[in-house]
């Protein structure tokens, strides 16, 4: 396992455990998945030197923290969980009553990174982030998070919390290569975490799918797997493929690698199954030259998707036989 130093946390895993398939129904979940994929996949995780474990409170309405709670067991106090208020009026008193369910949930009395799950289009940094210095101030969290901010609302968020806001967790894979730009230059001149989430593209990236096998369930709804995209996206995947054989590695692990070979970039995969909570960790080890790198960030930039909009249209249209 690799790590990154930062800020108020300490050693942060590379590869971390996304969490929102706890508890979540549209992923699966059922009454008795605390008790039993769960556990071991956390447990797994624990044992392969995962220590980046994210979640937040309108995961499952808050089940997915207590079944994360749960599953640390004893170690819930000894790694990185990191967690998100989400910002519906974000008044301080209001951050300090959420961050206590949140707290209690996953049975800690402090929480390592609490993040702000969405910039808030109407209330201001500078009142939200008073209530996360408070909760800063008094110890009960180790630092300050943001997800899904542009680098100028990360700014701003820096400047009312007045100290580093550490890290800032957006969509960021192979498929959505826009933080490249100018979130990852920030985080490297200013020793940030990048926190990429779907890292996957939900599982595009792991080379099953194309315009010819597109997936049912959740993913249909993506509009990466709509006919058009899977189509756009076939270069892209093809050079997945070649990597990957290269490497005797899946593609999946050459996406993550990728991700892994970018400065102040940690990832956070979801995982249904301790074999693919393996297989997402052994991309840590996973080395690509130069010249790969260099190929897979330009067949990014390449990948241009059609809009859901137009997605929506072609799925119309295909189902009327036009």
């Amino acid at each position: 396992m690799r790590f990154l130093e930062v800020d108020g946390l300490g050693q942060v895993s590379r590869v971390g455990l996304g969490t929102w398939q706890f508890g979540s129904r549209e992923w699966g979940y059922g009454s008795d998945y605390a008790e039993g994929p769960a556990g071991d996949i956390v447990r797994r995780a624990r044992e392969l030197g995962v220590t980046l474990f994210d979640t937040a409170e309108v995961y499952g309405l808050g089940r997915s923290e207590r079944i994360l709670g749960e599953a640390l067991g004893g170690e819930r106090s000894s790694v990185v969980v990191a967690s998100k208020v989400f910002p519906v009026a974000p008044f301080p008193a209001v951050v300090r009553n959420r961050y206590e369910g949140s707290a209690r949930r996953l049975q800690l009395d402090r929480i390592p990174l609490y993040q702000v799950h969405q910039p808030n289009p109407v209330v201001p940094d500078s009142v939200t982030m008073t209530g996360m210095g408070a909760l800063l101030r008094k110890g009960r969290i180790g630092a300050v998070g943001v997800s899904n901010y542009s680098l100028e609302r990360w700014q701003v968020a820096d400047t009312a919390l007045g100290r580093p806001v550490v890290s800032n967790q957006v969509q960021f894979s192979l498929a959505h290569a826009g933080p490249l730009a100018d979130l990852v230059p920030f985080a490297e001149r200013e020793d940030r975490m990048v926190m990429a989430y779907s890292p996957l593209a939900q599982g595009l990236l792991g080379g099953r799918y194309s315009a010819d096998h597109r997936p049912g369930g959740v993913r249909a709804m993506n509009p990466l797997f709509g006919t058009e995209n899977l189509r756009r996206a076939e270069p892209l995947l093809a050079l997945l493929r070649e990597v990957a054989a290269a490497h005797d590695a899946r593609p999946a692990q050459v996406a993550l690698a990728w991700l892994l070979g970018l400065p102040r970039v940690v990832v956070i995969p979801g995982a249904s199954s301790v074999e693919q909570l393996e297989l997402n960790v052994a991309a840590a080890d996973l080395e690509l030259t130069a010249s790969e790198q260099a190929d897979l960030t330009t067949a990014a930039q390449a990948f241009n998707p059609v809009s859901s909009a137009r997605t929506l249209v072609d799925s119309v249209r295909k189902k009327l036989g036009v």
